[in-house]
Formats: C-alpha cells, sequence, structure tokens
C-alpha cells in the first residue's frame, strides 16, 4: 500500500491493509495522525516507509499546537477575584500556607478588613492563621508530596537562590512532568547556562517550547527573540503577536519596532495592539489600584 493511500484511507491498517472492524481495532501511529496499524509488528514493518512523511506530519503537529494562542497566561485567574493575574510577578502574592497565587488587590483588601474588624490575621485563601516561614516550609513540602506543582517550582526557585542547583532541578523537573509551565521555563534557564546540569540547547529549547504552549510569556518572547537571530522572521513574529495577545509589554514593543522595519504590516499591528490593550485591561481592577497606591 502506498503511503499516500494510507494517508488518506486511515481505516485499515497501512501494513498489511486488514480493515477495521468490531473484533480488530486499529491504532495510530504514535508520532502523527496519518496512519493506523493492526499491531506492533505491522507498526515495525512500515517504519521505513512512513519515516519520511511521518517526521514532516509530526512537525507540523507541533507547530500546530506551538503557534495554537493560549486562553491565558500560565498564571492563570486570581482564584478570588477570578480576573487574570498581571504578568509582572510584583503585583501578584504567593500564599506559602497553600501554594496558591493570588492578585495583590484581594491580598490587600482582606488586609484591610482584617486591620477594621481587628481580626486575626489569615490566609486570605485557605483562612489558615498566619505564621512562621518554618511552618511555611512545612507545608509546603507536605503539598509537594501531594504532588502540587506550584510547590514544587516555588520550593524548586528557593532551592537555586540558595545556590542548590540540583536540588532545584529536580523540584523543577518533578513539576515539569506535571505540566507546569513556569518549571519548563525555570528549567530551560538551567540548560541554557549550566546550572546544575551540563549546558544543552536542544533540552533548553524543548523546555522553552512547553512553557510557551503553557502560555508563559517570557518563554514565548525568547523563542521570538531567538527565531529573529536565525532569521526566521515569520516564525519570530509569531511568536511576538502571541505574546503580546497575551499582554507581554515587551512583545508589543518588539512588533512595533518589526513594523517600522517594515517586517509587519499596518493591519497586523492594529490588530495585535487591540488584543494587548484588552489582555492588560482584563487584569485591572479598583482593588489592585487600591494595592498599588498602598505600595503591596
Amino acid at each position: 500500500m502506498s503511503e499516500d493511500t494510507a494517508a488518506v484511507d486511515i481505516s485499515s491498517c497501512a501494513s498489511c491493509g486488514i480493515a477495521e472492524v468490531d473484533e480488530l481495532k486499529l491504532t495510530e501511529c504514535t508520532d502523527c495522525d496519518l496512519v493506523k496499524y493492526c499491531s506492533d509488528a505491522c507498526r515495525r514493518d512500515h517504519k521505513s516507509h512512513h519515516l519520511r512523511a511521518c517526521k514532516k506530519r509530526s512537525a507540523e503537529l507541533h507547530d500546530e499546537l506551538l503557534f495554537k494562542q493560549p486562553e491565558s497566561s500560565h498564571f492563570g485567574d486570581c482564584p478570588i477575584c477570578m480576573l487574570p493575574l498581571p504578568l509582572e510577578k510584583e503585583k501578584s502574592t504567593m500564599l506559602h500556607c497553600c501554594s496558591t497565587i493570588i492578585c495583590n488587590g484581594c491580598y490587600h483588601a482582606n488586609y484591610m478588613r482584617e486591620e477594621e474588624g481587628r481580626l486575626r490575621h489569615t490566609c486570605p485563601f485557605c483562612r489558615q492563621p498566619a505564621s512562621t516561614d518554618e511552618e511555611f516550609k512545612k507545608q509546603r513540602m507536605k503539598r509537594i508530596e501531594l504532588n502540587n506543582p506550584v510547590a514544587m517550582t516555588c520550593e524548586g526557585l528557593i532551592q537555586y537562590h540558595n545556590g542548590d542547583y540540583s536540588s532545584a532541578f529536580g523540584y523543577y523537573t518533578k513539576a515539569a512532568e506535571l505540566g507546569d509551565a513556569e518549571a519548563h521555563y525555570q528549567l530551560a534557564g538551567l540548560y541554557r547556562v549550566g546550572h546544575g546540569v551540563e549546558k544543552d540547547r536542544g533540552k533548553e529549547m524543548y523546555h522553552s517550547k512547553e512553557a510557551a504552549i503553557g502560555g508563559h510569556p517570557l518563554a514565548r518572547r525568547n523563542l521570538g527573540i531567538w527565531n529573529a537571530l536565525h532569521g526566521n522572521t515569520e516564525r519570530a513574529v509569531k511568536h511576538f503577536i502571541i505574546g503580546a495577545n497575551l499582554g507581554d509589554d515587551d512583545s508589543i514593543k518588539t512588533l512595533m519596532g518589526m513594523f517600522k522595519k517594515g517586517v509587519v504590516s499596518k493591519e497586523v499591528l492594529a490588530a495585535t495592539l487591540r488584543a494587548h490593550h484588552a489582555a492588560v485591561d482584563a487584569t485591572k481592577s479598583p482593588q489592585r489600584e487600591a494595592a498599588k497606591t498602598a505600595r503591596i
């Protein structure tokens, strides 16, 4: 059976041609969606015939995933006010007792409520009483035991800043396996500079792409810069557009510079500017402005 025929007729085994029936279920190629097989033996026998088309289609599928606009950044929404969390980390607060990230607006509003009511200070999310750093660490380690990726990444960041790169790598790796975009981003950084691991450009790019797919704007911007430096202008523009649509200021500034050079059209820039403004506006609220004024 020819490769072209197999690409169209996926209701039969690409190797032996047997049709799928109730008693026989075919399974897709693990790397692409072009062909199906009735057995591992047929999969192995057909590998040399299918390899070229498989690699091409696999790359296409990966690009479809890589350049799909994420619904939000990897931060997601504040679990209290349900508004998108700002991209600037200083505008959000990590609650170490429950490994939850909330916006400064909700943190400040809770603080003011407790002050005005002369109430005991508690976590705005889980309502645990304020505690010591040592107690926070115990709570974080318990969450790590329960496979909480945010807690793992948080502990990895702490270990990294303490100079224990090997431990940081271990926590990041576990969190990345659970799909944490920030962990993928941090792993890309480790492989880039060689902290705790050997420098590896391939693994750096892999984790950068996984972070970008997960909605990480810095990872997305880095991919855009890398592609621009290597002459892949079209791919670079796609990355910057996705980053700008998430609300990343540097990505939109880069696109404006590319527009001045004639690389980006007026229509594309205008549409991206509107999306960027919408993403930024969605993160604003009176409570967050109050927190900003109070310098939370």
